[in-house]
């Protein structure tokens, strides 16, 4: 949950960044540990939004020399950048793992239009199930051998590795884009009893201290991280029928475009 006086300075920012850039934002997300489900009380606020300009703004000569993401520093916690909806559609067509968490995030500052549905819907369609596998083995990889084979690791870089080898298993099993809380993937270990256990228990400890700090490693799970990695070093990529992506995407975009046309109605 969202604290609710964080939520209105959320809701501040984000409308003084339509007024200052002169756009509309057609979705605002958690991102990051809490749409995740495994925050600590002090993690930072991870903003993400999509926004569309008038539609004249992309009529231009020089469109690809124009900005097209929204950046601010981070302050009190909250970290709030965006980008346009045409380099958002463009970063969909290469699944871009930010973009299809973005999407489905359970936690929502903004939903205007047809926008969110419409991608949603696109999912299935668009999605590469192989850049989603590598994405996540890089990840787990990289936050396993940087910080879990030490005699003394941070813990919550466990959850760094664990949700994105989850994630592979779920794009294996399903061939579709995994769900982002971690919560929902748990149950690809069901024949791993144990070893839900030892999550479990660490992941209340998450949740309950402001930082975990470093602490002796968990055999089990550093077990299981390495079984996985070695499995991964040569995957089973399963095989996704993709249509006409770009036909889907354009379609979008026109959309939000027709929308932004006719008077707001928020």
């Amino acid at each position: 949950m969202i604290p609710e006086d964080v939520r209105q300075e959320i809701m501040r920012r984000l409308a003084a960044a339509e007024q200052e850039h002169g756009v509309r934002i057609l979705l605002a997300v958690e991102s990051g540990s809490r749409a995740w489900g495994f925050a600590s009380p002090n993690s930072d606020y991870d903003v993400r939004f999509i926004y569309a300009h008038p539609p004249a703004w992309y009529m231009a000569v020089d469109l690809e020399e124009k900005r097209d993401v929204i950046e601010y520093p981070i302050v009190d916690d909250i970290d709030l950048n965006g980008w346009d909806v045409r380099k958002a559609l463009r970063l969909f067509w290469k699944s871009n793992p930010a973009f299809v968490e973005w999407i489905q995030s359970p936690i929502i500052y903004i939903e205007r239009g047809s926008f969110r549905e419409r991608a949603r819907d696109a999912l299935p369609q668009v999605y590469n199930g192989e850049h989603g596998l590598y994405h996540y083995r890089s990840m787990a990889k990289t936050n396993y051998r940087g910080y879990l084979r030490a005699e003394q690791v941070p813990l919550k870089k466990y959850f760094y590795a664990l949700r994105p080898l989850l994630s592979v298993r779920w794009i294996e099993r399903y061939r579709t884009a995994a769900p982002i809380e971690f919560h929902k993937l748990l149950h690809l270990l069901d024949d791993r009893p144990e070893l839900l256990r030892d999550i479990g228990a660490l992941l209340e400890k998450k949740r309950a201290a402001p930082e975990l700090g470093l602490a002796d490693p968990v055999p089990s799970l550093n077990a299981f991280i390495e079984e996985e990695l070695v499995r991964l070093d040569h995957p089973a990529i399963p095989r996704f029928e993709r249509g006409s992506v770009t036909a889907r995407l354009n379609a979008l975009f026109h959309a939000v475009l027709d929308e932004e046309k006719q008077p707001s109605s928020a």
